[in-house]
């Protein structure tokens, strides 16, 4: 069989191949390859020094890591964070439905409420609320120091404030539901409950889980702030042990690490609840 012969074979693909067909190579790519050597070997020499720095006193972390006092307040703050969640997102889908109304009154109510909460920085606003006795000395004939404890103060500020947040990302998830979806519900004659709960609800989902996740791992992180207010939560009872025994350094990584737990789990949560409301969208997530 002739040179030209064989050159005319088809591959195995069944498109005709030449015999001096050039091979195919893939870029070096040396400087990628550089950079990650570079990354690693600093991110090596930063995990060294934090493991070899007896400042740390990673035994001391040990010891305090399951105490009593600081578990008691690890779960203060994941009861304050559920808390907060459940009832900022309550009063924010309130007010996303302020916004979204056709009353011009509660539009305006809505976007007041927004702007305002918006505005003022969280750790005023539960200065201001831990000192509203200032203020107003007595509601309905009790003791305003008396109705607000440290720690409900906290729920109430915390809760004022994310609910404006939560308000926004309500109304962004609504407003993502394509307007035809809603005008088929009608035209079905589904009630205006069941397009809500049907038709608007499993949509929005899609755009409203994400940032509420990050809320949540936001608003976790931010009780932290409630211990300026003594709200014994986890940061608080770690200042409570270090202002003791004056050890600041591990006390604080006893605190760190537990937040970074707890919002690795959170991480993980969000991850299979997007999946979930992601189905049938053909989004990889």
């Amino acid at each position: 069989m002739s040179s030209d012969t064989l050159a005319k074979v088809p591959a195995a693909s069944g498109t005709p191949q030449p015999a001096d067909a050039p091979r195919i190579v893939p870029q070096r790519r040396y400087g990628q390859w550089a950079a990650a050597v570079v990354v690693l070997a600093l991110l090596g020499l930063a995990v060294n020094s934090v493991l070899r720095n007896r400042a740390f006193q990673w035994d001391v972390v040990a010891d305090y890591f399951t105490s009593d006092s600081i578990l008691r307040g690890l779960w203060l703050t994941l009861w304050l964070t559920a808390v907060v969640m459940v009832l900022g997102f309550a009063l924010g889908t309130l007010l996303a439905a302020f916004r979204l109304s056709a009353n011009p009154v509660l539009r305006a109510v809505g976007w007041g409420y927004v702007w305002l909460f918006r505005s003022i920085p969280i750790l005023v606003q539960l200065l201001l609320w831990f000192n509203i006795g200032a203020l107003y000395p007595q509601v309905l004939g009790v003791k305003t120091v008396d109705l607000l404890s440290p720690v409900a103060v906290a729920i109430v500020g915390l809760t004022l404030h994310e609910a404006a947040y939560a308000a926004e990302v309500v109304r962004g998830g609504i407003l993502s539901v394509d307007r035809g979806q809603i005008e088929a519900a009608q035209a079905l004659g589904l009630s205006p409950w069941r397009r809500w709960w049907r038709i608007v609800l499993p949509q929005a989902m899609r755009a409203i889980v994400p940032p509420a996740g990050n809320m949540l791992i936001g608003t976790l992180k931010g009780t932290s702030i409630v211990s300026v207010i003594a709200v014994n939560d986890l940061l608080f009872s770690a200042q409570l042990i270090y202002h003791r025994t004056y050890q600041v350094i591990p006390l604080l990584m006893v605190a760190t690490l537990w937040y970074a737990v707890v919002t690795s789990l959170l991480g993980i949560g969000q991850y299979y609840v997007e999946k979930r409301y992601a189905r049938g969208t053909g989004t990889t997530r």
